[in-house]
């Protein structure tokens, strides 16, 4: 039985160490941190449950094909729940809550612009296309050359994905209110580049979220990664937490153990779903790296973030599940990020109150809160910074909802660049991957195999298909098919 070595227990090496381990390899799965997840893990303090990383749940049907190729379902492991409101949207002078019915949705866009309406119904008709086609045609590649992509019909649908429009143009033709606008860039704001330079087929994430909908499942975004251990234990995987992974020992260009620890564990593959650059630029000696540190270095990285954990001894009334600050300036905030990385002068962010939907993550009475402020990747981190931020957002909230509540935090705990580094080796501190740019799609990513040790493969937010959760488990099945082709070829 051939043996496999995933570095990590995000949900792209708990996907791939799952199929693997479903295909017959023995699998074992080494992770730094105390439990698996990467970056959604979970902490809990004084009876507050909060989720330390993604707070977004999008596309169902990715987990539910997921879960379905082993032999369960979403609901063996959770209560899924849609969110109606999906969210709601702070602008300076009002607020917008975002429906779950398209229809109404599009009564809303109608109401603020005459004529939005009809328009964006066909808009999201075009990103239904492009969300379909993305996931039939193209996100499935493993990407190695542009090759894979020539064939008639993927150049044909390649027009009609408008690949090289800028998503912004696109948006301009349905509205010219700025609220509304907002609202329709709002999910390419984490692909890592403003809405001028991100290709307009991102608009399937406009699908995926007005169309499919925002979900919760109860209990808090961790108990996914409890299910994907679930189901990768149910397969036969092997997990070793709280042992980082310290060398690839590489024999005649192929790895033949892997230090973890103070085990030397031989295996016949590698999957690195841990960070991309980490493992290939501190874990590989220098002969062995595909890329160089300048080719890292001229990367277009997604945001970091600065977020805050708060718990509150009162409930806070005008605060949905899912909530956006854009009552700031969004494009000083994305040139701020993007352009001319620096610290925000007036930023934009966003507040998860995961207690207005589920009150087991919070005591009786109490409000369970998480602020997440998009920054650039790499920007220096200190206490002080940190806490001037803090102030503004909770002021900023204070001011919005016309509820105090600054005396009423009883819970608090910080996280930013250096944590993200810290904990997840993180490039730059960068908390979603990759930018999603043209120059950085498909083909143009880093590859999910090694160009110089031939057993080696990489899965996660740095390579296909891209940053997010369902890409990173799309992810991990890609590279575990192309370990299972590669093994035939041995």
């Amino acid at each position: 039985m051939k043996k496999v070595v995933v570095i990590g227990s995000g949900f792209a090496g708990m996907s791939a160490a799952s199929y693997l381990a479903k295909m017959g390899y023995k699998v074992t799965v080494v992770e730094k941190n105390e439990g698996p997840g990467g970056r959604a893990r979970m902490w809990e303090k004084d009876g507050f449950l909060f989720d330390l990383g993604p707070s977004w749940y999008w596309m169902p049907e990715v987990f539910e094909n997921f879960y379905n190729e082993f032999g369960f379902t979403t609901s063996n492991f959770y209560e899924l729940k849609r969110l109606d409101p999906s969210y709601r949207v702070y602008f300076k002078e009002d607020k917008i809550d975002v429906p779950a019915s398209s229809i109404e949705l599009a009564s809303l866009f109608e109401s603020i612009e005459k004529g939005s309406g009809n328009k964006l119904t066909t808009f999201l008709a075009n990103a239904k296309y492009k969300y379909n086609t993305a996931l039939a045609d193209y996100v499935h590649r493993p990407s190695h050359s542009i090759f894979e992509f020539m064939e008639p019909n993927l150049i044909a649908k390649a027009f009609k994905l408008k690949l090289f429009t800028p998503i912004q143009k696109e948006i301009a033709k349905v509205v010219s209110n700025k609220k509304l606008s907002s609202i329709l860039e709002f999910p390419v704001l984490f692909l890592g580049s403003t809405p001028a330079n991100t290709p307009s087929l991102y608009s399937m994430m406009n699908y995926a979220d007005l169309e499919l909908g925002t979900w919760y499942p109860m209990q808090g975004m961790h108990e996914i990664s409890k299910a994907f251990h679930k189901v990768a234990v149910s397969q036969g995987v092997e997990f070793i937490f709280n042992t980082e992974v310290s060398k690839i020992n590489v024999s005649n260009n192929s790895v033949a153990s892997v230090k973890a620890g103070d085990m030397d564990i031989e295996c016949d593959f590698v999957v690195g779903a841990g960070d991309y650059n980490h493992i290939e630029q501190e874990l590989l000696d220098k002969e062995n790296r595909t890329y160089s540190k300048e080719y890292w270095e001229k990367r277009t990285m997604s945001p970091s973030s600065l977020l805050f954990y708060v718990g509150v001894n009162k409930r806070i009334p005008n605060l949905l599940h899912h909530n956006l600050f854009f009552d700031a300036n969004f494009e000083e905030h994305a040139n701020e990020i993007y352009d001319n990385p620096k610290w925000p002068t007036e930023p934009l962010f966003y507040v998860c109150a995961p207690s207005v939907t589920d009150p087991s993550v919070a005591p009786e009475g109490k409000e369970n809160l998480f602020f997440l402020m998009p920054i650039a990747p790499g920007l220096e981190d200190t206490d002080e910074m940190r806490e001037k931020y803090f102030e503004l957002i909770v002021n900023r909230i204070e001011q919005k909802t016309g509820v105090s509540f600054k005396n009423d935090i009883i819970v608090k705990r910080s996280y930013c660049v250096q944590d993200f580094k810290n904990d997840y080796h993180s490039f730059k501190g960068n908390a979603y991957g990759l930018a999603n740019t043209l120059k950085q799609t498909a083909f143009l990513k880093p590859k999910l195999r090694s160009k110089k040790v031939k057993n080696l493969f990489f899965a996660g937010q740095l390579t296909v298909p891209g940053p997010g959760v369902p890409p990173s488990i799309m992810s991990g099945k890609i590279a575990a098919l192309e370990i299972n082709k590669t093994n035939k070829t041995f």
